[in-house]
């Protein structure tokens, strides 16, 4: 049910995305009826609708005050990556780098991470076409017009649809209650926090990533560093990075299979490749939440037909670019378990600090006002990391007794049990008591299952 739910409120979000995309790709043919600023629109728009930096006011301003200055830098560092190829490479690193480490910060410059980030991602993923039509200042400038465009787009569809009740308003939880977790070692330079090594984690991949594909890969280089970045964006530990490398792969693989038969059987016409394209990214984005596998199938469909545009025989490239895929997501796997490691049961846990924090004070009686808004988005982010640990447990559950797993199964268990009780304003003296036995044994592993499985019992009493 939860799934089915997950599915048809992804299906509304991917129409509206791709409106949007849709909307900004024909101001942008109207302003240059080139395929090159097409495609960064539809990429903008995406990305843009998947950072939801158009949720708030707030939001719309920093977004519309920041983009315009970082597309102007995105534009020079991709003549750079042309024209100086090793000064554009270490210019993108560092940038990727600052992106990251800016989490530290608190939300605005998390927000402002993302905003750098965006140009730089529809750098590696925007085929270079160069344009004919326009004058040198016009089309150097257009990149920022068509960031504007798509924030614009973006922020009134989204707003629109939430509107008239298409989509349903993002929960924007406040701060939850400390966690009780052991205090986290001081940073040092020989063990920094988690967002600094996880930036340290994605430079080293993406230095790597650079090295390798200018040396052997001169004219797909791209490809192994997108890859290697991929794997590495949303870390949330080495487990998450080597599960969405292994779907990467997979989904690369099926999509070359499927992009080659088009390619093949299909012949080069613009405009069925375009409806093809569009038609691969909403699939894309609606199926997302059915596994990464699915995003990484239709998006290699998408930038493989994409190929056609730029001149290059799509059944010469797409057999090495799966082997150049195959090389990123080893780079970036072996980045993150290697280079300062992040353990993802480490962040499991502080998730699940934070969903027991904010379900503790839904349940708190001298909370003015009890609602589960905040207990249902720290749970939402709890369950991002189920699939990682659930294909953990199908391989190590003979060997390994503790399965992190089954503590994110049996708190989302408690879901539907534990809003009922806020809903109806009740707060048992024996679930609150068994919450804070649930949030003291996050010190200790083994105690967690049953301090859980103890609370889920005590709910359904």
């Amino acid at each position: 049910m939860h799934l089915r739910k997950s599915l048809f409120h992804a299906l509304r979000e991917a129409a509206v995305t791709m409106l949007a995309a849709i909307a900004t790709m024909l101001c942008a043919l109207a302003i240059d009826p080139e395929p090159g600023p097409a495609v960064l629109a539809v990429v903008l728009c995406i990305s843009l609708s998947r950072s939801q930096l158009d949720r708030d006011r707030r939001g719309r301003i920093e977004a519309a005050m920041v983009l315009p200055a970082v597309a102007l830098v995105a534009v020079g560092v991709g003549t750079l990556l042309r024209a100086a190829p090793w000064l554009g490479a270490l210019v993108f690193i560092a940038g990727m780098f600052l992106s990251i480490w800016l989490r530290r910060f608190g939300p605005m410059a998390r927000r402002a991470g993302s905003l750098i980030a965006l140009p730089f991602v529809a750098l590696l993923s925007t085929p270079y076409i160069p344009t004919t039509r326009l004058s040198p200042a016009l089309a150097a400038l257009m990149p920022v017009l068509i960031a504007l465009l798509a924030l614009l787009w973006v922020g009134v569809l989204h707003a629109l649809a939430r509107r008239l009740r298409f989509l349903v308003p993002a929960p924007t939880p406040e701060p939850p209650l400390p966690a009780q977790l052991p205090a986290p070692a001081p940073a040092s330079s020989l063990r920094p926090i988690a967002s600094t090594r996880m930036a340290i984690q994605m430079a080293v991949a993406l230095a790597a990533s650079f090295v390798i594909g200018y040396a052997f890969f001169a004219e797909r280089w791209s490809w192994i560093v997108l890859t290697a970045f991929i794997v590495n964006s949303g870390n949330r530990g080495r487990l998450d990075v080597a599960y969405k490398s292994v779907l990467r792969v997979l989904g690369a693989a099926a999509g070359t299979i499927i992009a080659l038969s088009f390619s093949i059987h299909g012949g080069s016409h613009d405009q069925a490749t375009a409806v093809l394209i569009l038609g691969a990214i909403f699939l894309g984005i609606w199926l997302r939440p059915l596994g990464y596998a699915w995003w990484a199938l239709f998006v290699t469909i998408a930038l493989a037909l994409l190929q056609g545009f730029t001149g290059s025989p799509a059944a010469h490239m797409l057999w090495p670019r799966l082997a150049e895929i195959l090389i990123g997501a080893a780079i970036g796997v072996a980045s993150a378990w290697l280079v300062l490691p992040v353990r993802s049961t480490a962040t499991l846990r502080r998730r699940l600090a934070d969903a027991l924090a904010a379900l503790s004070e839904a349940l708190d009686p001298a909370t003015a006002v009890r609602t589960s808004d905040n207990f249902l988005a720290a749970l939402a982010s709890v369950e991002q990391m189920r699939p990682a640990f659930s294909a953990s447990r199908l391989v190590t559950r003979r060997f390994r007794s503790t399965q992190p797993a089954d503590w994110v199964d049996t708190l989302v268990a408690c879901r539907d049990l534990a809003i009922a009780l806020i809903d109806k304003g009740e707060a048992p003296g024996s679930v609150r008591r068994a919450v804070g036995a649930a949030r003291k044994s996050l010190r200790e592993p083994q105690d967690i299952l049953p301090a859980l499985q103890n609370l889920h019992r005590s709910m359904s009493e």
